[in-house]
């Protein structure tokens, strides 16, 4: 006899790194049945993926999708093109401008996804792992962009208009210190070790220590009093 499940259903992004596998732990810990959702968007590395993998199924996710969007046929970012990751900056220097990290339009359609999905299956949660404090700078990881597309997936679609049902999107991080999503995750039990923040690894995987991603990161565990599990590359 099959087992039905009578909890509420959540589509998770989870792209692998440390917010999103915290943001996964989160939604399994409130209840929610997760369906995970990664993307190989053309990103310059696959380790992150490989670490969505794992995770989706060390949480115990009903299901996992990893949908291919050719977002390197766009350009336009370091992310998914040959424009050089920016490398040892400062907290100023992240905060002053948006930097060539950010791949356009990517949470938008993300979340288009997980929108589409999710009504298909049924749920009226998104989880995403957005955090507009400890970021650098990106448009689309801010809650008036959050707030305005939760209202935009209510008047696009079929559950928004006809079914008197709601979609919401929860950003559980959204205002938490990298320390403090540290903290949490650690609560939850969250292994970082099987996570991957960098933007621009080896082709072993291993984190160059330097990046805008690995910076704030190892910020993060100095500020929670707690060392960073993964491996770095050693410095020159």
């Amino acid at each position: 006899m099959e087992n039905i499940s009578h909890k509420p259903k959540a589509v998770v992004l989870l792209s692998g790194g440390l917010d999103s596998t915290t943001v996964l732990a989160i939604a399994n810990d409130a209840g929610y049945d997760c369906y995970c959702l990664s993307f190989q968007y053309g990103q310059r590395q696959s380790v992150e993926l490989e670490k969505a993998r794992s995770n989706a199924q060390s949480y115990g996710a009903q299901k996992h999708l990893v949908l291919n969007v050719d977002m390197d046929k766009i350009g336009g970012s370091a992310l998914t093109s040959d424009i050089e990751v920016p490398k040892d900056r400062s907290p100023d220097e992240m905060e002053s401008s948006i930097p060539v990290t950010y791949v356009p339009g990517r949470n938008t359609i993300f979340l288009s996804y997980a929108m589409a999905w999710a009504e298909v299956i049924g749920a009226e949660n998104i989880f995403i792992g957005v955090n507009a404090l400890d970021y650098s700078g990106y448009p689309d990881c801010r809650p008036e962009y959050l707030k305005a597309f939760e209202h935009m997936a209510n008047l696009a679609t079929k559950t928004g208009t006809e079914q008197n049902k709601t979609f919401t999107i929860h950003a559980p991080l959204l205002h938490l210190s990298k320390k403090e999503i540290i903290e949490k995750g650690v609560s939850l039990g969250v292994d970082y070790g099987s996570t991957h923040s960098c933007y621009d690894p080896d082709s072993k995987g291993v984190a160059c220590g330097k990046c805008d991603a690995c910076l704030l990161r190892l910020k993060g565990f100095s500020e929670a009093g707690l060392s960073d599990p993964i491996t770095y590359q050693k410095k020159d």
